[in-house]
């Protein structure tokens, strides 16, 4: 907390932002502002909403704090930065970036909000240090809407792939270094963000769909027509990094490409070594790199996987309960710092205590399990709780009859 200590110049709320953390690395079934004022012994939730809503401090801020945090203890000369999206199912209409729309949480198309991570990884760990809500054409061509929403008068609709390219530009522009950028198809896909890669000299690893074209000595091919004339000799089989069940081994093969423009560019194809199922991926560097290096970087891609599964199961980075854009940056830059706090004492963890041969490493599940156990303290006594149950019934009694007034009036 001594990170993003200064960003908050009263003292009250830099103890309630403390206690949001805590809340957030606590075993609470459900995380919201409700349920963690009611763990962190307050009497309403009025402190926590107001922390979130209306104090004054700069989410944008936190977040360079936190991106800081994670390469003062996770830097790595050969990182990636993975970029990606996630979406959280929500009702109505008022959240804001709400609309139906495609989400991978869901798996189909669904009312939701997505937003665009960017995740470091290095060889002691992974964490997000970015983050961009995605603000759909429907809410950029309402001003009205936006506003009520807490948005600039100045948001004006970017695809997923600028949100990702705003994001890699702020990192490098904080004077950080970073070799490599992955992605999926939606990112590889994306001509103007590679070019913009390229132009900053970063190299990448991007999947593309199977139909994207690429250009070869000989002509122009789609990526799945290219991958049939590989002969059987070229391809090798190769780790795309350890998983929970080991190695995640494919057979991977690499064709020269001969776009115009300086630096090496490679269409990278890999294949599963059971199903025979190939997956695509444009690759860039500035100077010829061996195969492995390609394959290190396209298995990268799974990291910013992890940390939405371990982001939303163990920070709540998807259970903010809030409307307002100033209330969800807050919210998930929070998050992201709990997370990445997991993720560093897992790294130094493993840098400064050798791991028994009868013991797995120490995961950041279990020093959630450990922190809440040691050093978090337990919950408040039956008053207090007895209290938020008559505080909640009489909550919920003033905004039923607010209800049925409302309906009562007459169209």
């Amino acid at each position: 907390m001594s990170q993003i200590a200064g960003r908050f110049s009263r003292v009250e709320p830099r103890r309630r932002v403390r206690q949001l953390v805590l809340g957030m690395l606590s075993d609470l079934p459900r995380k919201n502002c409700w349920s963690i004022a009611e763990w962190a012994g307050e009497s309403t939730p009025d402190g926590m909403q107001h922390l979130l809503g209306r104090a004054k401090w700069d989410a944008d801020q936190v977040r360079d704090d936190l991106r800081g945090y994670v390469l003062e203890h996770l830097a790595d000369d050969q990182a990636v930065l993975v970029v990606d999206e996630t979406g959280d199912v929500k009702k109505g209409t008022s959240t804001v970036g709400v609309q139906r729309q495609y989400t991978g949480t869901a798996g189909r198309i669904e009312n939701a909000q997505v937003a665009v991570y960017m995740v470091y990884a290095g060889q002691r760990g992974h964490a997000a240090v970015d983050r961009e809500l995605y603000i759909p054409r429907s809410w950029t061509s309402d001003p009205d809407r936006c506003c009520a929403a807490g948005l600039r008068e100045e948001t004006r609709f970017a695809t997923k792939p600028e949100l990702a390219a705003r994001m890699v530009t702020r990192f490098l522009d904080a004077g950080h270094r970073a070799t490599w950028v992955a992605g999926d198809e939606v990112y590889g896909g994306d001509p103007k963000l590679r070019t913009a890669l390229e132009v900053r000299g970063i190299s990448y690893v991007l999947a593309v769909a199977c139909s994207h074209g690429v250009t070869t000595g000989a002509r122009k091919f789609r990526a799945d027509s290219l991958a049939k004339k590989v002969p059987k000799r070229a391809w090798q089989k190769l780790s795309a990094g350890a998983g929970a069940k080991g190695h995640r081994f494919y057979d991977w093969a690499v064709i020269d490409l001969t776009d115009a423009g300086p630096g090496s560019r490679q269409l990278l194809v890999r294949r599963n070594r059971s199903t025979g199922e190939l997956a695509y991926y444009r690759c860039y560097s500035p100077e010829p790199v061996p195969l492995t290096t390609l394959v290190r970087v396209a298995g990268s891609r799974w990291r910013v996987e992890e940390f939405f599964q371990s982001g939303k199961g163990l920070a709540a980075l998807d259970e903010h309960q809030v409307r307002r854009y100033t209330s969800w940056s807050r919210w998930v830059t929070l998050a992201m710092l709990a997370h990445a706090f997991l993720a560093v004492v897992r790294a130094d963890e493993h840098a400064r205590s050798p791991t028994p041969d009868d013991l797995i490493q120490l995961t950041c599940n279990e020093i959630q399990r450990l922190f809440i156990t040691l050093v978090v303290r337990p919950t408040p006594d039956l008053t207090h709780r007895l209290s938020w149950s008559h505080w909640r019934r009489r909550h919920q009694a003033r905004s039923r009859t607010s209800h049925y007034q409302r309906r009562s009036v007459p169209a």
